[in-house]
C-alpha cells in the first residue's frame, strides 16, 4: 500500500540577525501551514509541521533528506511553503532572468537548485506535490512595478491593503552581501545547473504565482492557500491536479497567476489524479 509523508511550512517572520534587520512579519503563513496539515491528514499523511523558528534551513532540508530515504516507488511526498520569496544572483548561468529564487528560512534562504538536488535524492517511481505560496520577484523594475499596484490599490481604498510576501530588493542585496560566504559556494555550484534534469522522481508544483508575480498575505491565509482552500472546499472537489489549478487559477487577480509545472519523470497517471490521492 503506498505511503504519504507531509512537510508542512509556514513562517510569520525570519531571523533580522540574518536578514539585515528585516524581520519580514506576516499575517497569515503559519495559519497556511496549519491548514494544510489538516487537509495532508485528512488525507491519512504522516505530517511534520514547521513553523517560523523551527524552519530553519538545516530541519527543512533534514525533513526532505529523511522522505527520500523513506519513501519507494508509489509512495508519495508533500511539501507545503508559505512565506517570503527571494533572489540571489545565479553564479552558474541556468536561470534566463540572471537570479535563482529562494524560500527565505528563518535563518537563511534555501535555494531552488538546493530544492532540485534534495528532489534528486528520491527514488523513480515516488511522487512529490509541491505547493509554494510566495514571491518569485523578477527584476527590481518589476518589484517596483507590484509595488505601485499595492499603493494604487490602497488609495483606490481598495481593503485591506496589500501584504507582498516578497524581499524587498535592498534588502535581498544587503543580505546576499554579509553571507556571500554561504551562499556563494551554493550558487556556483556547476552539479545543481543540472540537478533539475537529473530528477528522478515525478515532480508537480502548483505555486501562488509567476516568477515575476507576487503573492499577496492575508490576515487568515495567502490569498492562493485561501483560495485553493475554497477550491478544495473540504474535500469536495473532483477532478485531476490540472483541473485544480485551471480553477484555482480562474479565481484568482490578473497580477496573482498561479502556475503550475513538472520536473522529473513525467508521471500522467499522478497529474491525473484527485489532488492529495496517496
Amino acid at each position: 500500500m503506498p505511503k504519504g509523508l507531509a512537510l508542512t511550512i509556514g513562517l510569520n517572520a525570519v531571523d533580522p540577525k540574518h536578514y539585515a534587520g528585516w524581520d519580514g512579519a506576516l499575517n497569515a503563513c503559519e495559519a497556511d501551514a496549519d491548514d494544510m496539515t489538516d487537509i495532508a491528514k485528512t488525507r491519512k499523511f504522516t505530517v511534520k509541521t514547521l513553523l517560523t523558528k523551527a524552519a530553519t534551513r538545516e530541519k527543512v532540508s533534514a525533513e526532505i533528506r529523511a522522505a527520500a530515504k523513506s519513501l519507494k516507488a508509489g509512495d508519495i511526498f508533500m511539501l507545503t511553503y508559505s512565506g517570503h520569496g527571494g533572489q540571489l544572483p545565479d553564479l552558474n548561468h541556468e536561470e534566463a532572468d540572471g537570479q535563482d529564487e529562494t524560500w527565505c528560512l528563518y535563518d537563511g534562504e534555501l535555494v531552488d537548485d538546493e530544492l532540485f538536488v534534495l528532489f534528486g535524492k528520491f527514488a523513480k517511481g515516488v511522487r512529490i506535490l509541491v505547493f509554494s505560496d510566495s514571491c518569485h520577484s523578477g527584476t527590481v523594475i518589476k518589484a517596483v512595478h507590484y509595488r505601485d499596484i499595492a499603493a494604487a490599490r490602497s488609495a483606490a481604498g481598495i481593503s485591506p491593503p496589500i501584504r507582498y510576501r516578497y524581499m524587498p530588493p535592498d534588502v535581498a542585496l544587503r543580505t546576499y552581501r554579509l553571507h556571500r560566504d554561504l551562499y556563494d559556494p551554493l550558487l556556483q555550484k556547476a552539479d545543481m545547473a543540472k540537478a533539475k534534469r537529473e530528477v528522478k522522481a515525478s515532480v508537480i508544483l502548483i505555486s501562488g504565482c509567476q516568477d515575476n508575480q507576487y503573492s499577496s498575505d492575508g490576515n487568515f491565509n495567502g490569498l492562493f492557500t485561501g483560495t485553493m482552500l475554497q477550491v478544495w472546499h473540504q474535500g469536495k472537489f473532483k477532478g485531476s491536479y490540472r483541473k485544480f489549478h485551471k480553477v484555482i487559477k480562474q479565481r484568482m487577480p490578473p497580477d496573482q497567476t498561479p502556475n503550475f509545472f513538472r520536473i522529473g519523470v513525467e508521471n500522467e497517471i499522478f497529474t491525473g489524479q484527485e489532488p492529495f490521492t496517496i
